[in-house]
């Protein structure tokens, strides 16, 4: 299995909590290039944890190197206090079920936040789409070069087929639960204007699944992860959409859909402002 390699921002010998950095599908620890300076503003120490080389790896063995990565860096930088995750998307189904199912009876991992950007909680139904034999490949081309790479096969992918909703990864991290010791943070997007831009591949709508297993799209969601997708039981959801941000700058519809959450400079915002505290 690839491992990760460690890396460590300047402030972290500073006492305060690390920001765990855990970056989602198909994805790499550039997408925080926007975060990382408002964290070093806000003297916040951060670690940036990279399973972008872990393609042949699902949920578990990326867990497994979450695990691994973090007890590294305490080792690196002598820090035995708790951490804090900030995840995005796929990322957040990694710490859960490194958090969670891992974890869960023995709580041995010191965690103070888990701040999630669009996570699929409950599984993706967009997964489900990619892995219909009649939809699915008209699906996988609109999003190929967006979304997916060219040559993408969701059938070979481990992390797609863990987070269709009925597989027995996902059934895992929902008996699983929350940790009643970690401060969890749920932070998504929603195009209730219906603007076009917002994701113009699927209409600046989103795809999922209703109660009998139905596909269908709706304006609940970022483009790829539906609103529903993301609930956790008890934890409450907040729900960002487009508009201006705090100085009154118009930001573009796009730039809160899935894609750009770590990007997004009110999500940004949200995420120091929880971090501090």
């Amino acid at each position: 299995m690839l491992r990760p390699r460690p890396e460590v921002n300047s402030t972290t010998g500073q006492n305060r909590n690390p920001v765990v950095l855990v970056h989602g599908w198909n994805s790499h620890p550039g997408v925080w290039n926007r975060l990382v300076p408002r964290l070093e503003a806000a003297s916040l120490p951060y670690w940036r944890f990279d399973h972008s080389a872990m393609a042949g790896e699902g949920l578990v063995g990326r867990a497994v190197a979450l695990e691994t990565y973090v007890d590294e860096m305490r080792d690196r930088t002598g820090y035995d206090g708790p951490v804090d995750l900030v995840c995005h998307s796929i990322g957040a189904c990694i710490a859960r079920q490194c958090l969670e199912v891992a974890d869960g009876a023995a709580r041995k991992a010191r965690v103070r936040h888990v701040i999630m950007l669009g996570p699929p909680n409950n599984g993706s139904a967009l997964a489900e789409l990619f892995s219909d034999p009649d939809r699915g490949p008209e699906v996988v081309g609109r999003l190929a070069g967006v979304f997916v790479p060219p040559d993408f096969d969701p059938l070979a992918d481990p992390i797609v087929q863990h987070v269709r909703p009925g597989s027995r990864t996902m059934r895992a991290l929902r008996a699983a639960g929350v940790r009643d010791n970690i401060a969890y943070r749920v932070i998504v997007t929603a195009n209730p204007a219906a603007v076009e831009a917002f994701f113009p591949w699927f209409g600046g709508r989103t795809w999922e699944l209703d109660g009998n297993g139905r596909y269908r799209r709706t304006l609940h969601g970022d483009g790829v992860v539906a609103t529903s997708e993301s609930v956790l039981p008890g934890v409450p959801l907040e729900v960002l959409a487009p508009g201006p941000d705090g100085g009154g700058r118009q930001i573009p519809p796009g730039h809160f859909c899935h894609i750009q959450l770590p990007r997004n400079p009110i999500v940004i915002g949200r995420v120091v402002e929880y971090l501090a505290s």
